[in-house]
């Protein structure tokens, strides 16, 4: 081979590589939350060395503690945390870690934290489907989750406690950082709203967001029995057990959050003709936050179907948008 031929193929190399290994990544950042890394450096006060840090894991087994600066070194790479100088009175100088703003993020007394959402997003339970996308192409099952577990996610959640909190627990936190921004962004899209229902909004997260920030608005969150089983209603804020395939509160706007992105078409219209039916005799619309990955076209071809008249899409966060559906 010559010169240029022998690059293209270290670089194709390169990249196929970076795929293989690209797990190493997540699970670093696993592995850093697990052992309390964050918030270790965050309660320093100061750049945090590895003598330090490894003196401050106390169950670290002492045969791996040469291991943490592998981990640490991966984390750094990755923008979690970086390295800062440290002068000593004797002149010497020593690296210290120090926070990133995505690594705060992690942090527990954060209120905007994104601990939760990480641990059940990289819970074995969740990621083992991915082992099994080759052979999901290839049988009739739903869902690659159905096939490395035998039954569907939420029938699999509901004789799952662990399961089940642990997902609301992440869905919550999510909720909390997209609701900070979706109420500072779009307080236009609740003017003239006497009534909300939050349409599997879980533990009511979003709806507490809501409900505090529009005192004059009355939120319903509404979602299958177990899941709002024992949650106290609270001034305008209600919750309402039920099925959104079969019915939906009556109110001025239905709110799905992270609704219909894990459903098919069929499911779509059905809960979005739910949605129409329970703003029949309203005046507003469907508000609904970034549902399956589907492009504006795959959308507007649902929200006609379901006998809406008209949408509008704003980007609120990253990949997120609210998207307005009117009757």
């Amino acid at each position: 081979m010559d010169k240029a031929n022998v690059n293209e193929l270290l670089e194709a190399q390169a990249h196929v590589w970076n795929h293989i290994f690209s797990f190493i990544n997540s699970m670093s950042l696993k592995c850093a939350v697990d052992l309390g890394i964050p918030d270790i450096i965050h309660n320093h006060g100061q750049p945090l060395t590895l003598t330090e840090l490894l003196a401050a894991l106390p169950t670290l087994n002492p045969t791996k503690a040469r291991n943490i600066y592998r981990l640490m070194r991966i984390l750094v790479h990755s923008g979690f945390f970086a390295q800062q100088k440290l002068s000593h009175g004797d002149g010497v100088q020593e690296d210290g870690y120090v926070l990133t703003n995505a690594s705060r993020l992690l942090l527990m007394d954060n209120p905007l934290s994104v601990t939760p959402f990480l641990k059940v997003m990289l819970d074995p339970i969740l990621t083992k489907p991915w082992d099994f996308l080759g052979i999901w192409f290839q049988n009739n099952d739903r869902t690659p989750f159905g096939t490395a577990h035998g039954k569907a996610f939420w029938d699999y959640a509901g004789h799952n406690p662990k399961l089940d909190n642990f997902f609301n627990e992440g869905m919550a936190s999510d909720a909390r950082l997209v609701s900070s921004v979706l109420i500072d962004k779009c307080k236009g899209s609740f003017e003239g709203l006497d009534w909300l229902v939050d349409v599997g909004g879980g533990t009511g997260t979003l709806g507490k967001a809501i409900a505090d920030a529009f005192p004059h608005l009355e939120c319903t969150v509404f979602d299958l029995p177990h899941v709002v089983a024992g949650l106290q209603d609270n001034g305008n804020l209600k919750y309402v057990g039920g099925d959104m395939f079969e019915c939906v509160p009556v109110a001025d706007a239905v709110l799905l959050k992270w609704i219909l992105h894990d459903r098919n078409d069929d499911e779509c219209l059905k809960i979005l003709k739910r949605c129409k039916e329970a703003i029949s005799n309203q005046h507003k619309g469907a508000m609904i936050k970034k549902g399956r990955e589907r492009r504006e076209e795959e959308w507007a071809k649902l929200f006609f179907a379901a006998g809406f008249s008209n949408y509008k899409i704003t980007p609120i966060l990253g990949l997120r948008s609210l998207i307005e559906v009117f009757p």
